[in-house]
């Protein structure tokens, strides 16, 4: 059972800069089998996507990103990041890792996990 952590959520003015970090265990190879994606909850409202990153390495954002943030990868601690610059109040939400894994090579269906998520609180 894949385990995801996420972790760098916390409190800072808008226009500041956080780092969230998402660390897969209990996997071997987890960006060769797995897309990425960062999603973002707020009370009240849909869950949305922040970011996907196939097991490729390609990575689209969601249209509110607008160039503010930016996901890279460190496959070695199967770790993957999300800077986050220029944040807004909007931006003010839980942010959770998932991953869409295909560990049988296409003969089952995908498996999906979800890491807890780490707030992130923006103010003016």
């Amino acid at each position: 059972q894949v385990q995801l952590v996420e972790s760098g959520g916390g409190s800072v003015e808008a226009g500041g800069s956080l780092k969230l970090a998402c660390v897969a265990s209990r996997v071997k190879s987890f960006f060769e089998n797995c897309d990425v994606a960062w999603r973002r909850q707020t009370p009240g409202k849909e869950r949305e996507l922040v970011s996907e990153t196939t097991s490729d390495g390609a990575t689209r954002y969601g249209d509110f990103v607008k160039g503010r943030f930016s996901v890279s990868r460190d496959i070695a601690r199967k770790t993957l990041y999300l800077q986050m610059n220029n944040l807004k109040t909007e931006d003010t939400a839980l942010y959770q890792c998932a991953a869409s894994c295909d560990f049988s090579g296409g003969l089952l269906a995908r498996a999906r996990y979800w890491g807890q998520g780490t707030q992130v609180t923006v103010s003016s």
